[in-house]
């Protein structure tokens, strides 16, 4: 999957209100620099995004490396929507629940996942995910 650009107003793929540029576009250009996501929800939102827009070196980078792949190749699906059900943070861990939807070869389909989250040195990290079959 190649990278995806979006225009300065475009809205941002995380399904908040912002643009882009004002949303996951902050922690995507701003991760190289320091400037990282402040909640475990700010991440995953800005996960989501990265797999939308096909940045891999973002997802990499917001990895736990005790469980982050040594390689990500991306499958070429449609993102069509994410839904922040639940977000939780108590001192350097956290949980988020969300659904993700999406279409991968005209079928339609719905990760609804329960992510878990750290805190190191005041960066969140992704450690994993348990899937939710609903």
């Amino acid at each position: 999957m190649s990278k995806v650009t979006l225009s300065e107003r475009a809205p941002c793929p995380c399904g908040s209100d912002s643009p882009y540029v004002q949303c996951c576009g902050v922690w995507h250009t701003g991760d190289a620099q320091g400037l990282h996501s402040p909640t475990p929800e700010a991440l995953m939102r800005s996960r989501y995004s990265a797999y939308v827009l096909g940045q891999l070196e973002y997802l990499l980078a917001t990895w736990h490396p005790s469980t982050a792949p040594g390689d990500l190749e991306l499958s070429p699906v449609k993102w069509l929507g994410l839904e922040v059900r639940n977000a939780q943070a108590s001192a350097d861990a956290g949980v988020v629940e969300f659904v993700a939807r999406y279409r991968d070869g005209g079928r339609g389909v719905r990760l609804h996942e329960t992510s878990r989250f750290v805190r190191e040195d005041g960066r969140w990290l992704y450690i994993d995910g348990v899937i939710d079959e609903d």
